[in-house]
């Protein structure tokens, strides 16, 4: 997956009540930390950002991620849209153009 670039547009997973999004987000960043062949970055933006600062219920699973040289991109301007700016506790707080030039140079790019 090292060619692989995620999108996390969401604070969590799929479209359903935020406490069953977040479960099933919980289980896939888990499950992700555990493959070892991990993508090269993963993007936040939109309500994704929300999963990047304290109180995430992915917090440590994003930590090992990065821990093991996952890229995680945040979005400044969602950040300053929801008013979080400052308060991303991983990654590094980008703009659009680097979360293109992931995508650009990524074989393949998922969205969750």
């Amino acid at each position: 997956m090292k060619d692989t670039v995620i999108l996390v547009t969401n604070n969590g997973m799929g479209k359903a009540d935020l406490a069953l999004q977040q479960k099933l987000a919980a289980k896939y960043f888990e499950l992700l930390l555990q493959n070892t062949n991990p993508p090269a970055a993963i993007c936040f933006y939109t309500e994704g950002v929300m999963l990047t600062v304290a109180d995430s219920p992915v917090l440590e699973q994003l930590k090992a991620l990065e821990a093991k040289g996952v890229r995680l991109i945040i979005c400044s301007t969602c950040l300053d849209f929801y008013n979080l700016s400052g308060q991303n506790q991983v990654g590094i707080v980008g703009g659009m153009p680097d979360i293109i030039e992931a995508q650009t140079k990524a074989a393949k790019v998922i969205t969750i």
